[in-house]
């Protein structure tokens, strides 16, 4: 099988595109497969390292509004399609699958006029404009929630197939979750609380919990605290006390913790939904307030319809609300099983073997 895969721009489009790389190499191991992404996302970095080549084009997401800016990014995006179809000529794909970002609309645009295969896989409850756009013209739309077949009604073909990610629920032994918390320097007898903001961490999310932190709210509950790695050394400095806290920049063994994790605090990208969803994991969510067609809210909603979620309003966080949900949660121990327990209403399973057999079957209509 020869495969494009276009993904640029955040963790949230590129990581899904690499999973569904290596579900195809698992299955089909001589499959050549190649990215083609930008020069200015984090995909020259995550790519490459999950082994697999990286083309890039010089493509950018259009302002909503009339500026010089704005007109030479149009260019420069006109030019890219240019070079994607100069790609995909030489490549010769079997298909083509779009993952989220500006790079789809190039990439997918050159594909059809070559009459080649395309799919593309929308994480977010509320899909993108790029997905909106060419939705109508590709084979077939995946989707993660089921909530978003209804915003994308005038798709040809669309599956709900869940969003693909390496961060499954894990079973641990008492002594292996012993083990993890000695590692961590925290305490054996204290629920835990996962915070996290992404990789660059989050204002808002951070400063309310240096407060909670600082204001010793935290006396019932421990925190596992990832900053981001930028913000690292100046939270530090801020700190004033270190009880019922473990500092991080950044997690790598996101697995490991999201399932020792009793509670977790995040913003709601799809991929932590994911995650959350798959581990069984209650949530308080804070939605980036800036995401495109706010959609990190619609992301939280599906879980909190389901009463696994509470949801709290950037605008509306502080250290107090944000402390109070917390506790809700954390000091009524059925409640915070049963929250975590409902995600399985919404948890969807085999999700890269449901996305490999919807890519096999356009194959074979060639």
């Amino acid at each position: 099988m020869r495969v494009i895969i276009a993904a640029a721009g955040t963790g949230g489009h590129i990581n899904p595109g690499i999973a569904i790389a290596n579900e195809i190499k698992k299955n089909e191991p001589n499959s050549e497969i190649i990215f083609i992404g930008t020069n200015n996302g984090i995909e020259k970095d995550l790519v490459p390292r999950a082994g697999y080549e990286l083309k890039t084009l010089d493509a950018y997401g259009l302002q909503r509004k009339v500026s010089v800016q704005n007109l030479k990014r149009i260019l420069k995006t006109l030019k890219s399609y240019k070079m994607a179809k100069e790609i995909v000529k030489e490549f010769k794909p079997d298909i083509i699958i779009g993952t989220g970002g500006y790079i789809c609309g190039p990439v997918i645009s050159a594909g059809l006029k070559y009459k080649i295969r395309t799919i593309l896989h929308e994480s977010n409850a509320f899909p993108g404009v790029a997905v909106k756009l060419l939705s109508r013209k590709v084979d077939t739309v995946m989707v993660g929630f089921e909530d978003t077949k209804n915003r994308l009604q005038k798709a040809k073909k669309i599956v709900v197939t869940g969003t693909p990610t390496k961060v499954c629920k894990m079973e641990l032994s008492e002594s292996k979750k012993t083990e993890l918390k000695k590692n961590l320097g925290i305490k054996n007898n204290l629920p835990i609380v996962l915070a996290f903001g992404g990789s660059q961490g989050a204002e808002s999310i951070n400063k309310s919990l240096l407060e909670i932190i600082n204001n010793r709210l935290n006396n019932d509950y421990q925190l596992v605290w990832a900053v981001g790695q930028n913000k690292y050394e100046d939270i530090k400095k801020q700190i004033r006390r270190s009880n019922n806290l473990k500092l991080l920049p950044y997690i790598y063994n996101m697995e490991e913790i999201l399932n020792l994790a009793d509670v977790v605090v995040a913003r709601s990208g799809a991929m932590t939904i994911t995650e959350i969803t798959r581990c069984h994991k209650p949530a308080i969510f804070i939605p980036f307030p800036y995401a495109t067609e706010n959609h990190q809210e619609y992301n939280a909603k599906v879980l909190e319809n389901v009463g696994a979620a509470k949801i709290i309003l950037d605008k509306n966080l502080n250290s107090q609300i944000l402390n109070k949900s917390i506790n809700e949660i954390i000091k009524n121990r059925e409640k915070m099983l049963e929250m975590g327990q409902k995600t399985e209403k919404i948890e969807i399973k085999n999700v890269e073997k449901r996305i490999y057999n919807e890519i096999k079957s356009l194959i074979k209509e060639i």
